[in-house]
Protein backbone atom coordinates (compact mmCIF):
# COMPACT_ATOMS: atom_id res chain seq x y z
CA UNK A 1 0.00 0.00 0.00
CA UNK A 2 1.68 3.40 -0.94
CA UNK A 3 2.08 6.33 1.61
CA UNK A 4 -0.67 8.51 -0.04
CA UNK A 5 -3.58 5.90 0.28
CA UNK A 6 -2.39 5.13 3.47
CA UNK A 7 -2.58 8.97 4.56
CA UNK A 8 -6.00 8.75 2.90
CA UNK A 9 -7.52 5.69 5.05
CA UNK A 10 -5.91 6.57 8.49
CA UNK A 11 -7.87 10.32 7.30
CA UNK A 12 -10.90 8.50 7.06
CA UNK A 13 -10.61 6.60 10.82
CA UNK A 14 -9.76 10.35 12.31
CA UNK A 15 -12.79 11.62 10.42
CA UNK A 16 -14.99 8.66 11.36
CA UNK A 17 -13.57 9.46 15.19
CA UNK A 18 -14.70 13.05 15.13
CA UNK A 19 -18.25 11.90 13.62
CA UNK A 20 -19.16 9.10 16.63
CA UNK A 21 -19.52 11.50 19.71
CA UNK A 22 -22.28 13.53 17.65
CA UNK A 23 -23.85 10.48 16.58
CA UNK A 24 -22.81 10.64 13.04
CA UNK A 25 -20.78 7.71 10.94
CA UNK A 26 -19.53 7.22 7.64
CA UNK A 27 -21.23 4.96 5.21
CA UNK A 28 -19.26 2.16 4.54
CA UNK A 29 -20.97 1.64 1.02
CA UNK A 30 -20.36 5.34 0.13
CA UNK A 31 -16.78 6.26 1.65
CA UNK A 32 -14.67 4.24 -0.49
CA UNK A 33 -10.46 5.09 -0.90
CA UNK A 34 -10.00 4.93 -4.87
CA UNK A 35 -7.20 6.15 -7.24
CA UNK A 36 -8.77 9.13 -9.43
CA UNK A 37 -8.02 7.35 -12.31
CA UNK A 38 -10.47 4.72 -11.22
CA UNK A 39 -12.86 7.53 -11.04
CA UNK A 40 -16.20 7.84 -8.23
CA UNK A 41 -19.28 8.93 -7.98
CA UNK A 42 -20.52 11.91 -6.12
CA UNK A 43 -24.19 13.44 -5.77
CA UNK A 44 -24.91 12.47 -9.12
CA UNK A 45 -22.03 13.49 -10.84
CA UNK A 46 -18.72 10.66 -12.10
CA UNK A 47 -15.58 12.62 -11.12
CA UNK A 48 -12.70 10.73 -13.25
CA UNK A 49 -8.61 11.51 -14.38
CA UNK A 50 -8.69 10.92 -17.77
CA UNK A 51 -6.52 12.16 -20.59
CA UNK A 52 -7.40 15.30 -22.58
CA UNK A 53 -8.51 13.54 -25.99
CA UNK A 54 -5.56 14.47 -28.54
CA UNK A 55 -3.01 15.11 -26.22
CA UNK A 56 -0.84 13.62 -24.07
CA UNK A 57 -2.02 15.62 -20.62
CA UNK A 58 -4.38 14.91 -18.33
CA UNK A 59 -6.99 16.38 -16.27
CA UNK A 60 -9.82 15.92 -13.87
CA UNK A 61 -12.91 15.83 -15.60
CA UNK A 62 -16.83 15.44 -13.91
CA UNK A 63 -19.19 13.45 -16.43
CA UNK A 64 -22.61 12.77 -15.40
CA UNK A 65 -22.59 9.76 -13.33
CA UNK A 66 -24.80 6.09 -14.95
CA UNK A 67 -27.44 6.30 -12.06
CA UNK A 68 -28.79 9.70 -12.76
CA UNK A 69 -29.24 9.15 -16.77
CA UNK A 70 -31.28 5.96 -15.47
CA UNK A 71 -33.44 7.52 -13.43
CA UNK A 72 -34.21 10.49 -15.58
CA UNK A 73 -34.89 7.62 -18.67
CA UNK A 74 -37.45 5.44 -16.35
CA UNK A 75 -39.43 8.96 -15.28
CA UNK A 76 -39.38 9.68 -19.42
CA UNK A 77 -40.78 6.25 -19.97
CA UNK A 78 -43.22 6.09 -17.38
CA UNK A 79 -44.68 9.41 -18.81
CA UNK A 80 -44.79 8.42 -22.23
CA UNK A 81 -46.51 4.94 -22.13
CA UNK A 82 -47.67 4.35 -25.52
CA UNK A 83 -51.10 3.31 -23.83
CA UNK A 84 -51.12 6.34 -21.70
CA UNK A 85 -54.31 8.64 -21.80
CA UNK A 86 -52.95 11.56 -20.05
CA UNK A 87 -53.42 15.05 -21.48
CA UNK A 88 -50.63 15.62 -23.88
CA UNK A 89 -50.40 19.44 -21.98
CA UNK A 90 -50.07 17.96 -18.52
CA UNK A 91 -47.38 15.41 -19.50
CA UNK A 92 -45.45 18.51 -21.71
CA UNK A 93 -45.40 20.62 -18.34
CA UNK A 94 -44.26 17.84 -15.90
CA UNK A 95 -41.68 16.65 -18.96
CA UNK A 96 -40.54 20.19 -18.86
CA UNK A 97 -40.22 20.46 -15.27
CA UNK A 98 -38.03 17.20 -14.95
CA UNK A 99 -36.00 18.21 -17.93
CA UNK A 100 -35.01 21.99 -17.00
CA UNK A 101 -34.19 20.78 -13.59
CA UNK A 102 -31.62 17.85 -14.71
CA UNK A 103 -30.67 19.51 -17.56
CA UNK A 104 -29.69 22.68 -15.18
CA UNK A 105 -27.95 20.70 -12.37
CA UNK A 106 -25.58 18.60 -14.60
CA UNK A 107 -24.77 21.44 -17.05
CA UNK A 108 -21.48 21.84 -15.07
CA UNK A 109 -20.19 18.43 -16.19
CA UNK A 110 -19.31 17.55 -19.66
CA UNK A 111 -23.02 17.17 -20.60
CA UNK A 112 -23.17 18.76 -24.16
CA UNK A 113 -23.20 15.25 -26.27
CA UNK A 114 -25.56 13.51 -23.30
CA UNK A 115 -28.32 16.47 -23.50
CA UNK A 116 -28.35 15.82 -27.72
CA UNK A 117 -29.05 12.07 -26.86
CA UNK A 118 -31.05 12.59 -23.65
CA UNK A 119 -33.28 15.43 -26.15
CA UNK A 120 -33.41 12.80 -29.03
CA UNK A 121 -34.96 10.12 -26.34
CA UNK A 122 -37.43 12.34 -25.26
CA UNK A 123 -38.97 13.55 -28.74
CA UNK A 124 -39.34 9.72 -29.87
CA UNK A 125 -40.85 8.37 -27.26
CA UNK A 126 -43.19 11.48 -27.10
CA UNK A 127 -43.69 10.88 -30.75
CA UNK A 128 -44.47 7.17 -30.70
CA UNK A 129 -46.87 8.09 -28.22
CA UNK A 130 -48.96 11.01 -29.91
CA UNK A 131 -49.05 8.15 -32.69
CA UNK A 132 -50.27 5.51 -30.98
CA UNK A 133 -53.04 8.15 -28.99
CA UNK A 134 -54.42 10.11 -31.80
CA UNK A 135 -53.36 7.23 -34.68
CA UNK A 136 -51.56 8.91 -36.68
CA UNK A 137 -49.33 7.86 -39.24
CA UNK A 138 -45.58 9.28 -39.66
CA UNK A 139 -47.04 11.40 -42.68
CA UNK A 140 -49.16 12.78 -40.01
CA UNK A 141 -46.44 13.31 -37.83
CA UNK A 142 -44.12 14.49 -40.59
CA UNK A 143 -47.03 17.42 -41.94
CA UNK A 144 -47.69 18.69 -37.99
CA UNK A 145 -44.04 19.03 -37.19
CA UNK A 146 -42.23 20.15 -40.02
CA UNK A 147 -42.13 23.83 -41.63
CA UNK A 148 -42.16 24.97 -44.88
CA UNK A 149 -38.53 24.31 -45.26
CA UNK A 150 -38.97 21.12 -43.99
CA UNK A 151 -37.01 21.20 -40.84
CA UNK A 152 -38.29 19.85 -37.57
CA UNK A 153 -40.06 21.84 -34.87
CA UNK A 154 -40.65 20.84 -31.55
CA UNK A 155 -43.77 19.23 -30.34
CA UNK A 156 -46.44 21.20 -28.44
CA UNK A 157 -49.92 20.59 -27.19
CA UNK A 158 -52.25 23.43 -26.45
CA UNK A 159 -49.75 26.07 -26.34
CA UNK A 160 -47.13 23.99 -24.29
CA UNK A 161 -43.77 23.27 -26.23
CA UNK A 162 -41.40 20.65 -25.67
CA UNK A 163 -38.60 21.91 -23.51
CA UNK A 164 -35.12 21.84 -25.89
CA UNK A 165 -32.63 20.33 -23.18
CA UNK A 166 -29.69 21.63 -26.17
CA UNK A 167 -30.81 25.10 -25.66
CA UNK A 168 -29.16 24.71 -21.63
CA UNK A 169 -25.53 26.29 -22.09
CA UNK A 170 -22.88 24.18 -20.86
CA UNK A 171 -20.28 25.72 -18.78
CA UNK A 172 -17.73 23.46 -17.67
CA UNK A 173 -16.26 24.34 -14.12
CA UNK A 174 -12.79 26.00 -14.52
CA UNK A 175 -10.10 26.70 -12.01
CA UNK A 176 -9.97 30.13 -11.44
CA UNK A 177 -7.39 30.11 -8.57
CA UNK A 178 -5.13 32.34 -10.61
CA UNK A 179 -7.49 34.57 -11.62
CA UNK A 180 -9.37 35.66 -8.14
CA UNK A 181 -7.34 39.06 -6.85
CA UNK A 182 -5.40 38.80 -3.80
CA UNK A 183 -6.16 41.88 -1.46
CA UNK A 184 -3.12 41.38 0.21
CA UNK A 185 -1.23 41.73 -3.16
CA UNK A 186 -1.98 45.39 -2.59
CA UNK A 187 1.03 48.13 -0.55
CA UNK A 188 -1.56 49.98 0.95
CA UNK A 189 -2.90 46.28 3.37
CA UNK A 190 0.71 46.23 4.35
CA UNK A 191 0.70 50.18 5.40
CA UNK A 192 -2.47 49.77 7.22
CA UNK A 193 -1.66 46.37 9.35
CA UNK A 194 1.70 48.41 9.91
CA UNK A 195 -0.30 51.59 11.40
CA UNK A 196 -2.95 48.98 13.49
CA UNK A 197 0.75 47.51 14.56
CA UNK A 198 2.31 50.48 16.15
CA UNK A 199 2.00 51.77 19.22
CA UNK A 200 -0.44 54.28 20.26
CA UNK A 201 0.63 57.85 21.38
Amino acid sequence: MDSSRADAEALREDIADVLKPMGLRLSEAKTQVVHMSEAFDFLGFRIQWCRKRGSDKWYVYTFIAARPLRQLKDKIRALTNRTSQQDPRSVLIRLNQIMRGWANYFKHAVAKTTLKVIQRFVWRRVMRWWMALHRWSWKDVRRRFTDHSGWWKQPSADGIELFDMTTVAVTRYRYRGNTIPSPWAHLNHARTAESVESPVR
